[in-house]
């Protein structure tokens, strides 16, 4: 089976119904099936649907981005960042570890330290999505190379 690429609209809404995210009017996301470029459970949901559906998709925090884990929270030292102007919770920092780049973000800072959480900013939270599929379409052979869509009709470059 050849693969194919999708392309939707979307609202994303915590569970109280806050809209966390939603795709640009106009601009639907395209996707190519089975490159890892959406959430897994989204992906299977939309797989399932045909041009012109719409669909409301309730993920669990472990099928979205996972529960929040202790083990991507850090304290440094305050002044191992002092050369970072305008250091403020919230802010998101690039760290190059060994093979690796992480981003983290600051979640508390003290008179001493700084904490840095590196979880997604939406871990440990279920998520809805609110799904308008615009477009399926055989992948081309330049996507299937390369691993991803190369837009809406298969003829974006990068």
């Amino acid at each position: 089976m050849s693969k194919r690429v999708f392309a939707f609209n979307y609202i994303l809404k915590s569970t109280n119904g806050d809209v966390l995210d939603a795709s640009e009017k106009n601009q639907p996301l395209p996707f190519l099936e089975g490159a890892s470029q959406i959430l897994p459970a989204l992906e299977k949901e939309i797989l399932t649907m045909a041009e012109g559906d719409k669909k409301h998709v309730t993920l669990t925090a472990e099928q979205a981005y996972g529960p929040q884990s202790d083990k991507m929270v850090m304290d440094v030292e305050k002044q191992e960042l002092a050369h970072i102007p305008d250091l403020n919770i919230g802010t998101f920092l690039q760290l190059d570890l060994q093979n690796q780049t992480k981003v983290v973000r600051v979640s508390k800072i003290s008179d001493t330290h700084v904490t840095l959480d590196g979880n997604h900013p939406l871990a440990g939270q279920a998520l809805e999505f609110d799904v308008e599929l615009v477009l399926v379409r055989p992948a081309t052979a330049n996507e299937l190379a390369h691993g991803h869509a190369h837009g809406l009709h298969g003829h974006s470059h990068h």
